[in-house]
């Protein structure tokens, strides 16, 4: 095989970002999309070029030229129709995060295991340039000894039927922007998450509108962050180490052209990345691991201890006190 056909299972928003590195890449192939109505998976792959429309979701997992699958559902069914893909013989991209309980997490890793395919969260910043240099640049000690890292990600959701304020989807802010910089964080850190703190303000059914959190590293790292649907635009990372600052501006959608600051004490450094495509990167890792045998660079063990940092994050907010993990 040197061509995999994917499909994407439902006509989700977020699949717009999916649909241009599919169809750039040399070794996949945007091939179908799946619906559970058969007149909105066509009209959806008549809109971008998609060869193949499925009006279930079990009719595309049916088809044997079906070689990956992206779930890019509600939080609450990514556990479910990644196992069935799986089951049914089909790579998986799930989109973030992975699950949203960790006994649904494991089920997940068990399926990919038994059945022998590649199973990715789609963390798509985790393996854009700019992300690789910050690492690099931490890893070498141009900041010194690290000691701190500060990140946010909010917006204002102004729609009230958004499937992200409803809670036993998986809503809330915690779920669908604060994983971004505790997985940011943890990339950095070093070392295993040790203990976490959270606060939260409920909204609409309960959902965490905005989320709080600090997270103390068994190497001594803190880390502090902030997530939200119900505060302005905000998106950022900052590392700190003993010797000097990184500001990072767009960590979580980098592009083509980025740049992040440096501070020591003789001054600043603007650092220039050259970028790429978002979203090629998960798509042509997961190439290489079907292909090749490479591995993720989202492991799924990694995946596994950022769903169990957030859940420590709920719970630590639900009672009021610090969470040892």
């Amino acid at each position: 095989m040197t061509a995999l056909n994917w499909a994407l299972l439902s006509t989700a928003r977020i699949n717009g970002a999916l649909i241009p590195p599919l169809k750039a890449s040399e070794r996949n192939v945007l091939y179908g999309v799946a619906s559970r109505d058969q007149a909105k998976a066509d009209a959806f792959a008549a809109l971008n070029g998609i060869p193949k429309a499925y009006g279930t979701y079990e009719a595309m997992l049916a088809d044997p030229d079906v070689h990956v699958v992206y779930v890019p559902l509600p939080n609450h069914l990514h556990a479910e129709w990644s196992i069935r893909a799986l089951q049914a013989g089909k790579h998986v991209l799930c989109e973030k995060p992975l699950a949203i309980t960790l006994g649904e997490v494991d089920a997940m890793i068990t399926a990919a295991q038994a059945t022998g395919r590649v199973l990715m969260e789609a963390f798509m910043y985790r393996h854009h340039a700019q992300t690789l240099k910050v690492q690099e640049l931490v890893q070498s000690g141009a900041l010194g000894e690290l000691r701190l890292i500060k990140g946010a990600f909010s917006f204002n959701l102004k729609n009230d039927n958004d499937v992200r304020l409803v809670r036993a989807y998986g809503g809330g802010s915690l779920w669908d922007v604060g994983c971004y910089p505790v997985s940011y964080c943890r990339t950095l850190a070093g070392a295993p998450v040790a203990e976490v703190y959270g606060q939260k303000v409920a909204g609409r059914d309960g959902v965490d509108e905005i989320f709080t959190g600090e997270l103390r590293f068994a190497n001594g790292v803190v880390a502090q962050f902030d997530s939200g649907f119900a505060l302005p635009g905000r998106w950022y990372m900052e590392i700190v180490g003993s010797e000097g600052t990184l500001s990072i501006p767009e960590p979580y959608k980098p592009g083509i052209h980025n740049r992040v600051t440096l501070t020591r004490e003789g001054g600043s450094e603007i650092v220039e990345i050259p970028g790429g495509e978002l979203y090629a990167g998960e798509v042509e890792n997961m190439a290489d691991a079907i292909l090749t045998g490479a591995a993720t660079r989202v492991s799924l063990a990694d995946s596994r201890a950022n769903v169990a940092t957030l859940l420590g994050l709920y719970r630590s907010a639900d009672v009021g006190a610090p969470v040892v993990l």
